[in-house]
């Protein structure tokens, strides 16, 4: 794949894929960032009994407090039933555990265990190393500036609150 810049386009127009170039296309290029990083920590992940929805939900929990399944599953990215399937097994290993919430008796808070906390920090440098990877040779001020504009874009298309 070429790198160029994007076409000039007006932003109202409707091009096609072709036109605009699946390296001008921040879907696909996002797609394939995402799918390079939890390829690089697959391995890794293993090694701790641990697959790609359960590493998110540790990471989340190591976080936030006690968030409920539905707002776990949305930062974790994870369809329900996929991060239903990760807790059953990541309860069933010690590493999170379920407790009712105070205030519906039908709603179910997540809290990640001491064990799951020693597994998410055991996971964790190798994660920082493939984050300080995909930043390898980019100024401070271009991260700062992607980061603020991937806030931007997930606040343009989130249906949820968080």
């Amino acid at each position: 794949m070429t790198d160029q810049s994007p076409p000039e386009m007006p932003p109202d127009t409707l091009h096609r894929l072709g036109e605009i170039g699946l390296t001008n296309f921040a879907p696909y290029l996002m797609n394939r960032i995402m799918g390079r990083y939890n390829a690089s920590l697959r391995d890794d992940m293993a090694g701790l009994g641990l697959t790609t929805p359960k590493m998110r939900a540790l990471a989340v929990l190591s976080v936030i407090e006690g968030p409920l399944i539905r707002e776990l599953a949305v930062y974790a990215v994870a369809e329900q039933s996929t991060l239903s399937r990760a807790l059953d097994q990541l309860a069933t290993e010690g590493l999170i555990r379920r407790a009712t919430d105070a205030t519906d008796s039908r709603a179910v808070r997540i809290f990640i265990t001491e064990a799951g906390r020693t597994a998410f920090e055991t996971l964790w440098p190798c994660m920082s190393e493939a984050h300080a990877r995909m930043f390898r040779g980019i100024p401070a001020d271009e991260r700062h500036a992607l980061v603020g504009t991937l806030q931007k874009m997930l606040n343009n298309i989130r249906r949820h609150e968080i």
